[in-house]
């Protein structure tokens, strides 16, 4: 049986009248995560040195599945993959937001690591693992790294996910950067979902939401051709597109204006359609594409600034 901070051990309670029990692991005795463990106990949220029995298994936190006591290890077998330390693989997923949200609180508040899992009484070593790694702590991990922070466990979860963007609190020392063109470019190539501002045929203004492509400087999503984004073919239109992160308050928006066309030739159209990394989620028949070749392209992001 080998364990990493914050894995959940499990006490099945096979013998006749024994309740099942877990809690998270949230300290090692041994380098390479063989028994004794120290357990926080989900029930009682005390803490206590456990030397697992037949009737334990480990859940571990990367991936949820549960691995038996009885596990057979060759005597003279060496260190194998599940038994080194966690670091992240090439191209593995960064920190979760969770992790982000407790790393931006923790920096706010001013407080190291070790300080912070002290006041939460977790190991500093599974602070960490929480902060660098895609993790999913318990809710009453949570709720102690909240009120270590000063906030809630809700917030740390990103409660309020439904509600818009942007009702976190500012970075304490915000900057705000004009964007090159060139970095406009790239961000307007990462797709997926801008707003298009056009004037309605009653002449009033209306922004709406499309699903976009951007190939060859140009920026081309499909609609209906009695759809209010249709109105755009022939004027001079603004497409915007930003993205908002809540968990460290900050952002970018990109800017293009420029003349909107229908895009007719067939060979485009064909091209288009298979070049295209999602269809509109409105749904319907919107074989129309609609082409916008910004004359103008402008940006800006938040990010902190430097100390």
């Amino acid at each position: 049986m080998r364990a990493h901070l914050g894995d959940q051990l499990v006490i099945e309670g096979t013998r006749s009248g024994a309740v099942r029990r877990d809690g998270e692991i949230v300290g090692l005795h041994h380098a390479d995560g063989t028994p004794p463990y120290d357990v926080r106990w989900s029930d009682t949220e005390e803490t206590a040195l456990v030397f697992p029995g037949p009737d334990a298994h480990i859940h571990h936190l990367e991936h949820g599945r549960p691995e038996a006591v009885h596990e057979p290890v060759a005597q003279d077998a060496g260190p194998t993959k599940a038994d080194s330390p966690r670091s992240p693989a090439a191209g593995s997923p960064g920190p979760g937001d969770v992790g982000r949200r407790v790393a931006v609180e923790r920096r706010r508040q001013g407080l190291g690591v070790e300080e912070t899992a002290r006041r939460a009484r977790m190991s500093p070593r599974y602070l960490s693992y929480i902060e660098e790694h895609p993790a999913d702590p318990s809710l009453a991990a949570l709720i102690r790294l909240a009120d270590a922070l000063g906030t809630t466990a809700a917030a740390l979860r990103g409660g309020g996910a439904d509600l818009p963007p942007g009702q976190g609190r500012a970075l304490p020392r915000p900057r705000l950067q004009d964007l090159a063109p060139d970095e406009c470019r790239a961000l307007l190539s990462t797709h997926g979902v801008g707003r298009i501002a056009v004037s309605t045929p009653d002449g009033r203004p209306a922004v709406v939401p499309v699903n976009y492509e951007f190939f060859d400087d140009t920026i081309t999503f499909r609609t209906a051709p009695d759809s209010l984004p249709a109105a755009a073919v022939g004027a001079e239109v603004a497409f915007e597109v930003d993205h908002v992160d809540d968990a460290l308050s900050q952002g970018w928006s990109v800017l293009a204006v420029g003349p909107a066309s229908v895009t007719t030739d067939p060979d485009a159209v064909r091209e288009l359609t298979e070049r295209a990394h999602t269809r509109p989620w409105a749904g319907g028949e919107r074989g129309m594409w609609v082409s916008i070749r910004p004359t103008s392209l402008t940006g800006r992001r938040i990010t902190a600034a430097d100390r």
